[in-house]
């Protein structure tokens, strides 16, 4: 092409989109890695779906699993498995059929402990450091120390440069859909009123993070 031959527009604007595309890709394959850095085993496949068959492969049948709440697991069937495909106990579901009153200390053990928790988390940031924020914090504990083995299905689009803008994402962006979505299907609002920061996990193999190359979840 000759100098004062214009690039056709849709040639650039293709073109500018694939070096976005790129730099996302490389984004977070470097984020794998700094996660890798911090003890957390980290797993990049390229859509949800992926990302499912993953969880199946990660979690044991017959074994006790809670799902923390989460649209990225709802999103892409996880959420449905585990309550519902019959493999696994799901710990969910023996809570909805407990009595709070007469059985409340006996679900606060099981929702503390169980031998798996799926789950997401809000941010994650190009240093490796994990954010998951909470209204009620009660699926905090068993991420930090409570369970036996953790798996978070992450979005690309939740990667972030550092912990001040991770912070950021989930007061701007991440509590306002949560917000609105609490007030929808619980008719109560849900707030920033807890945040767990996971920086470096001690023992090795018990967090895996799958990151998603696609948009997932708030």
């Amino acid at each position: 092409m000759r100098p004062d031959e214009q690039v056709p527009v849709l040639v650039l604007l293709e073109y500018q989109r694939n070096c976005r595309f790129d730099r996302r890709l490389e984004r977070i394959d470097a984020a794998a890695q700094a996660l890798e850095h911090n003890g957390i085993r980290a797993l990049v496949v390229d859509t949800g779906q992926e990302a499912r068959l993953r969880v199946r492969e990660l979690l044991a049948d017959g074994a006790e699993v809670f799902n923390n709440t989460s649209r990225t697991l709802e999103s892409i069937g996880v959420a449905e498995d585990i309550e519902r495909s019959g493999r696994y106990q799901a710990t969910r579901l023996r809570l909805y059929q407990m009595d709070r009153e007469m059985q409340g200390r006996e679900m606060r053990v099981l929702a503390a402990a169980p031998e798996y928790v799926v789950g997401s988390v809000h941010a994650v940031t190009d240093g490796g450091s994990l954010l998951i924020a909470s209204a009620s914090g009660s699926q905090l504990g068993p991420l930090v120390s409570g369970a036996a083995h953790v798996i978070l299905v992450i979005g690309g689009q939740k990667i972030v440069a550092d912990l001040e803008t991770g912070l950021r994402r989930i007061r701007e962006y991440s509590y306002p859909l949560e917000d609105e979505r609490a007030r929808r299907v619980y008719g109560v609002p849900s707030g920033v009123n807890n945040v767990l920061i996971i920086n470096r996990v001690l023992v090795p193999q018990r967090v895996t993070a799958i990151l998603v190359k696609e948009k997932l979840g708030f």
